[in-house]
């Protein structure tokens, strides 16, 4: 089996053209995120985001790191997003390193993953979280830019952003 270049970024020419849809997070990210504290305020985090083509370019894994204000990572985790072209629907996965849990983000139950011209969204359940729902959107998605906007709901039908991150691509 011909293997592919895995730091180039590419994804395998023989994966489902679908995968090209994430391409947009191969490479390294930092990001300043800004989430909505209890007392309504916004408290600050930074973090770095990396992309990287995995499994000889049939999938794609970013590893996501937010660290507070002293420096102490809160957040680590991995994301793995794959392709089910005979289902046609995503399975993208979430590790969190910290817990040891795995959290499906683009489960069928909840419509899956959807794209538009200028984003991406899907819905999942948090179980560390204190709400029900949670509606990931990737938008303004450009060569050097991205947005992360998260949502809350307990319903599914009333949305509240508590979470956006603006992700700028490092050059190295």
């Amino acid at each position: 089996m011909e293997k592919t270049d895995q730091s180039s970024g590419k994804i395998n020419p023989k994966a489902p053209a679908a995968l090209s849809r994430f391409a947009f997070l191969i490479g390294k990210w930092q990001f300043n995120a800004k989430f909505h504290s209890g007392n309504g305020g916004w408290e600050e985090f930074e973090g770095t985001w990396e992309g990287r083509s995995i499994l000889d370019g049939y999938a794609i894994a970013d590893e996501y790191r937010m660290t507070n204000s002293s420096g102490e990572v809160i957040v680590l985790g991995m994301n793995f997003r794959v392709y089910d072209s005979a289902r046609q629907l995503w399975n993208i996965k979430w590790l969190n390193a910290l817990d040891g849990t795995w959290i499906d983000l683009a489960s069928p139950e909840f419509g899956g993953a959807h794209f538009d011209d200028h984003s991406v969204s899907y819905i999942f359940k948090d179980p560390a979280a204190a709400w029900i729902y949670t509606r990931a959107t990737y938008t303004s998605i450009s060569r050097m830019h991205f947005t992360w906007l998260g949502e809350k709901s307990d319903d599914r039908n009333t949305w509240t952003e508590f979470m956006v991150i603006e992700c700028h691509r490092t050059v190295s």
